[in-house]
């Protein structure tokens, strides 16, 4: 059984006190590079005002013993986010490391007046190639929130649309593109649990149950037939996640993580 657990998580309580992430591999380590098995991340954020403008921007970085330092930053970020005519817009960039030749960027806007938002993701080196696009527009309808919303990925030449209902206890998401089509019902049953059965044009099938064990804390199962049982477990301020492959009849090694977050 594989075992990877996050052993410490120090949450933030405000935005410009640093979170700090450790983690142990599995196997065996020796020499500076390796630490012990040691993976140690920090994040830091922070924003201030321009005027009418928001601006917000942080860096995650490993704190790892190394011999190469200008491998410790793993990605540097920036944001500014202000509001004209009733539109909310957004911008963000982000680099990986230190390779300021290229940037990932994502664009948002909103307008709560018209119930509509738009994205488009792009990525920026020697040109600028927009690589996704979508739209979702919102309507009510006989007491029912209604969702529809378009996907253009210009990479990969694929489109699809997603339609998701919802009305008291029942959710129901609809995902069609020209291969495929998938539909999801989330019903939830009572104050404690929810059921969620998925199924496409192709023949897979998988079946989600939630169940609330209290105050925050609860245990999800996700299960799909010829591949995976995927269980997580919240209890507070811990969790759990065990990935448990399947293959027919036969269940090979689990892949475990658990992480706890202490904010201080």
């Amino acid at each position: 059984m594989k075992f990877i657990a996050a052993v410490l998580c120090l949450g933030v309580a405000s935005a410009k006190t640093p979170q700090l992430s450790i983690k142990v591999r599995d196997g065996k380590y020796g020499g500076l590079e390796e630490g012990l098995g040691l993976d140690p991340t920090v994040s830091w954020e922070s924003e201030t005002d321009a005027g009418d403008i928001n601006l917000s921007y942080g860096i995650e970085a490993s704190i790892r013993a190394t011999k190469d330092i200008a491998s410790l930053p793993r990605s540097i970020w920036g944001k500014a986010r202000t509001d004209v005519s009733g539109w909310g817009l957004s911008a963000r960039a982000e680099v990986e490391g230190t390779d300021f030749s290229n940037a990932n960027f994502d664009i948002d806007a909103d307008n709560k007046d018209l119930d509509l938002s738009l994205r488009l993701e792009a990525s920026a080196g020697k040109e600028l190639a927009i690589q996704r696009v979508e739209a979702t527009k919102g309507f009510d309808a006989n007491g029912a929130r209604v969702t529809v919303t378009p996907r253009f990925n210009l990479e990969e030449d694929d489109r699809d649309v997603v339609i998701n209902y919802s009305k008291d206890r029942t959710n129901v998401k609809l995902t069609a593109s020209a291969d495929n089509q998938e539909l999801t019902l989330s019903q939830q049953l009572d104050d404690d649990n929810r059921v969620a059965p998925t199924v496409n044009s192709k023949g897979d099938l998988s079946l989600e149950w939630e169940r609330r064990l209290g105050d925050d804390s609860s245990l999800t199962a996700n299960l799909k037939p010829n591949s995976s049982l995927d269980l997580e477990w919240k209890d507070a301020a811990w969790t759990a996640n065990i990935n448990v492959p399947i293959d027919g009849t036969n269940i090979s090694g689990a892949n475990v993580s658990i992480k706890r977050d202490v904010n201080f």
